[in-house]
């Protein structure tokens, strides 16, 4: 994995301020939460699509040759980051919690799981 650890790293609360002046700059306002969950499935389906193709048995066709994947899950991750601000949740603060509920919950579950050896 590369992850540049470099000096424009953005905490997850330092990209939703960052999208939020975004969009109430560029983008004009915000489109309804129904609308951006659609947005949404539209994005996780354009990945999807692309790492069916990268990683699967599909070939690719001609049409998805200029999309690339970081491209699209930059995409997923800032309709995801809108769908936040727009519900007053703190994507920081819900991986926290949720990376404690699966450390909790699944402490000894993965070591345990003869299908992971």
């Amino acid at each position: 994995m590369n992850i540049d650890k470099g000096n424009n790293d953005l905490t997850l609360n330092q990209a939703q301020a960052q999208v939020d002046e975004w969009i109430n700059t560029i983008g004009v306002r915000y489109f309804s939460e129904l609308t951006n969950l659609a947005l949404l499935m539209e994005e996780v389906g354009e990945l999807s699509r692309l790492v069916a193709r990268t990683y699967g048995d599909q070939s690719f066709k001609k049409s998805d040759l200029e999309k690339n994947i970081p491209s699209e899950m930059g995409d997923v991750l800032f309709v995801l980051i809108c769908l936040a601000n727009q519900m007053g949740i703190s994507l920081e603060d819900a991986l926290k919690q949720t990376i404690e509920k699966n450390t909790t919950r699944d402490k000894d579950r993965h070591k345990n799981n003869e299908k992971l050896k």
